[in-house]
């Protein structure tokens, strides 16, 4: 807290004000609380924990700005819908878990619509929801999209903290048409434009067992501009993870149709695969690997810094799906992505048809032993038009494939690509780097080939316990201090929140040491 904000608080508290902080840093007169209960009544005041209501929905139909709706323990087999907003000046409203207690929201045997949820905030601003089980909410009717929290429309200052998220299914029997078996654990959506949905904070929430089709795990798509996507666990869903999206025609002006100005950090993404996914034409393993942990199609302006990524199909991946439409501006720095199927970091269109990676950076990640199934991605998956990127002081270590970089594609220019270090097992002369659709087996010759990393180093990175997951430097690792210091792009601290640069220079990968 800002010293002001402090001394402010001391004045209000000597005055006999009491005050509560957002995590915006506002400060507000504490607003009244209210409370539900699955032993409440409508008809109460709602004002004590023995005078609760009965449902949510009397609660978001009736407190004012600056309230707090306290939730207390048990199931409620019950949909929220908030449209009242909070305000600037008298605090947002806030709904959250009563104390300690488990506050379920659970969908057994509730309809489903065509798009429905389980909490839904619509055109509203200054909300907090928080402290949430949520569960339990399924079809399996095609054309329908259960989710369980559901953001649209335009709005600001809205939080989605420390809630738990998990079985929103859409189990749908499909035919050869494999559309319209969708599903989603967190979606937001700006739907509207010029007016966004902005200044949003995703954090601390968990999101597993989701059976979700086509559709994402934690998705923000349209006109979305600044969002915080920090703190989250995400791992165990049939697809992508988070996923910032543009250019699919979710707001009405294509000028405002892409998610941006975004912070994707601190997140952990594990064991996010399609490979019994049928929505894409499989139900045996060893089919379909193509589930980001973290994807970005069509956003722009944001950041993915300081994740977890592992045991997905592909770790992260900055591209664009629509042709003639590009990902630009995307920063993925500092993070730790192994063990992923099909590639560690994946950038381009998937083919000639889709669209382009623009002016992105790619600096200061780990990459370990991705490539887990053999199926060429490498650690660095270059894909179709890919224009003046950069591609620095990373940590590459290769599979058994021994293959570094996969880049099948010729339309691939202004790309720089320098200070990393790399490790195969076939050592220097037996690693592999695919280029412009040609194949060059050893350092010296993908070096001399391409132009690429001619400050690069082939040697073991010496990490602390790779097999493990533990990827930090040993202190005898040659990426100490080998890196080259950028500070338009390499960031000010590392995968654990310490200085970006404590000796000579910066160390390759992402993580410090210190």
């Amino acid at each position: 807290m800002k010293k002001w904000m402090v001394l402010l608080a001391a004045m209000m508290v000597v005055l006999g004000i009491s005050s509560a902080v957002t995590s915006d840093h506002r400060v507000y007169a504490a607003g009244a609380d209210y409370y539900v209960s699955t032993t409440g009544s409508d008809a109460n005041a709602g004002t004590s924990t023995s005078t609760a209501w009965k449902t949510l929905q009397h609660a978001a139909n009736t407190v004012p700005a600056g309230s707090t709706v306290h939730v207390m323990g048990g199931v409620y087999n019950q949909k929220l819908k908030i449209t009242r907003s909070g305000t600037a000046s008298a605090g947002p409203i806030t709904f959250q878990n009563y104390a300690s207690q488990a506050a379920i929201l659970d969908g057994t045997g509730l309809s489903v619509a065509s798009e429905d949820s389980l909490i839904e905030i619509k055109d509203a601003s200054y909300i907090v929801v928080k402290g949430f089980e949520i569960r339990n909410f399924q079809t399996s009717t095609k054309n329908r999209v259960p989710m369980g929290i559901q953001i649209h429309g335009a709005g600001s200052q809205i939080e989605i903290r420390n809630n738990k998220i998990h079985d929103i299914k859409n189990t749908a029997t499909l035919g050869s048409n494999l559309a319209g078996r969708d599903a989603h654990g967190i979606a937001v959506y700006g739907t509207k434009a010029p007016a966004s949905l902005n200044n949003l904070t995703i954090d601390g929430n968990e999101l597993y067992n989701l059976v979700l089709g086509s559709s994402e795990s934690l998705v923000v798509n349209g006109n979305v501009d600044t969002f915080y996507i920090t703190n989250n666990l995400i791992h165990d869903n049939d697809n992508i993870g988070i996923d910032l999206i543009g250019f699919e025609g979710t707001a009405p002006s294509t000028a405002y149709d892409q998610a941006r100005n975004g912070t994707v950090r601190g997140n952990t993404v594990y064991n996010i695969t399609t490979n019994y996914n049928p929505s894409y034409g499989r139900t045996l393993p060893n089919g379909e690997y193509g589930a980001d942990g973290i994807y970005v199609d069509g956003g722009k302006d944001s950041l993915i810094e300081g994740n977890y990524s592992y045991n997905n199909d592909i770790g992260i991946e900055i591209a664009s799906e629509h042709a003639g439409k590009s990902t630009s501006g995307i920063t993925v720095r500092n993070n730790f992505v192994y063990n992923n199927n099909y590639t560690g970091i994946a950038m381009g269109g998937y083919d000639t048809g889709r669209g382009s990676t623009v002016n992105c950076t790619i600096v200061g990640n780990t990459l370990y032993k991705n490539d887990t199934k053999g199926l060429n991605g490498g650690q660095l998956l270059i894909q179709y038009d890919t224009k003046n990127n950069i591609v620095k002081n990373n940590i590459m270590v290769a599979s058994s494939s021994n293959i570094l970089f996969f880049n099948d594609y010729t339309l691939n220019s202004g790309n720089v690509i320098d200070y990393n270090l790399f490790d195969a097992p076939g050592g220097s002369a037996g690693a592999k780097w695919r280029w412009k659709g040609v194949t060059y087996t050893g350092f010296s010759a993908y070096k001399t080939a391409s132009g690429n990393d001619a400050n690069s180093l082939f040697t073991d990175p010496l990490l602390v316990s790779a097999s493990t997951g533990d990827l930090h430097l040993t202190a005898s690792s040659p990426a100490i201090n080998a890196g080259v210091i950028d500070l338009s792009i390499i960031g000010t601290s590392d995968i654990d929140g310490d200085a970006r640069v404590q000796g000579s220079s910066v160390d390759i990968g992402a993580d410090e040491h210190s």
